[in-house]
């Protein structure tokens, strides 16, 4: 086992806790955001927590991945869904390595000839 994610996001949540008492504005503006994001209405819960799924993988965010993966089972999502929403931040992901590789090429070729 890499992690227990059980006890991970508990301990995450706790020390979420502590930092919302010694700043509750940061807490208070995310929510803002997150509510925000969902308040149209026109994708179901379980579609929003698939999406942030695929953005905790591609972001690399543990806390985001445990807090998200139970979210996301909770509205219902299957193991299925889910790693077919990984599957696309992995394409995702690969391609955003390609679009990038070329900057690079882009950059090398302005560099003055040596």
């Amino acid at each position: 086992m890499m992690k227990d994610w059980n006890t991970y996001r508990d301990a995450l949540v706790a020390r979420i806790d502590d930092f919302t008492q010694q700043n509750p504005d940061v807490l208070r503006g995310l929510a803002t955001i997150d509510n925000a994001a969902a308040k149209k209405g026109n994708l179901e819960p379980k579609i929003h927590e698939l999406i942030a799924l695929a953005v905790a993988v591609t972001t690399r965010c543990d806390g985001c991945i445990s807090i998200h993966t139970q979210k996301a089972v909770e509205y219902g999502a299957s193991l299925d869904e889910i790693t077919e929403a990984l599957g696309v931040a992995v394409a995702l992901n690969a391609g955003a390595a390609l679009v990038y590789s070329s900057r690079v090429l882009e950059a090398h070729a302005q560099l003055p000839a040596a």
